[in-house]
C-alpha cells in the first residue's frame, strides 16, 4: 500500500514537455466554414495557418526536417496547399479575394517559394525539385 502512494505522488508532480525537436502546427480560424488540415513526419518542421472569411481551405504536408509552411487566406473559397518533402524548405501563401488555388510542391532541400494573388479566380502552381531553388509569384486577377 504505501508504495502506490508513493508513485501516485510520483506522477502528480509530473509535466510533459515537448522536445526541441518537435513538429508544430498554429492554426487561426475566422468567419465560417473554414478548413485547415495536413501531415508532419520528421521533425522541427512548422505549419502556420491564418484564414478570415468563409469557406477558405488549407492542406500542409511535410516530410523531412526544418521545413516551413505558412498560408494566410482572407476572402470567401480560397484553396492553399502545400508539400514539402527534404529539409529547409519554406513555402509561403497569401490570398485576398475570393476563390483563388495556389499549390506549392518543394522536393529537395532549401528551396523558397513565395506568392500572393488579389482579386477572384487567380490560380497559381509551383513546383521545385532540387536545392536552392527561388521562386516567386504576385497575381491581380479580375
Amino acid at each position: 500500500m504505501l508504495a502506490k502512494f508513493f508513485i501516485a505522488t510520483a506522477l502528480v508532480g509530473f509535466t510533459i514537455v515537448a522536445p526541441a525537436m518537435a513538429n508544430d502546427v498554429r492554426i487561426e480560424q475566422y468567419g465560417w466554414s473554414n478548413s485547415a488540415g495536413g501531415a508532419q513526419n520528421g521533425y522541427r518542421n512548422r505549419i502556420r495557418v491564418y484564414q478570415d472569411g468563409g469557406s477558405n481551405r488549407m492542406s500542409g504536408q511535410q516530410y523531412g526536417h526544418d521545413n516551413l509552411s505558412a498560408v494566410g487566406q482572407q476572402g470567401y473559397g480560397n484553396y492553399g496547399t502545400t508539400y514539402q518533402s527534404g529539409r529547409h524548405n519554406v513555402a509561403g501563401i497569401g490570398q485576398f479575394g475570393s476563390n483563388h488555388t495556389t499549390i506549392i510542391t518543394q522536393d529537395g532541400n532549401g528551396n523558397i517559394a513565395a506568392g500572393v494573388q488579389v482579386g477572384s479566380g487567380c490560380a497559381a502552381n509551383v513546383n521545385q525539385g532540387g536545392s536552392g531553388n527561388v521562386a516567386a509569384f504576385v497575381q491581380a486577377c479580375p
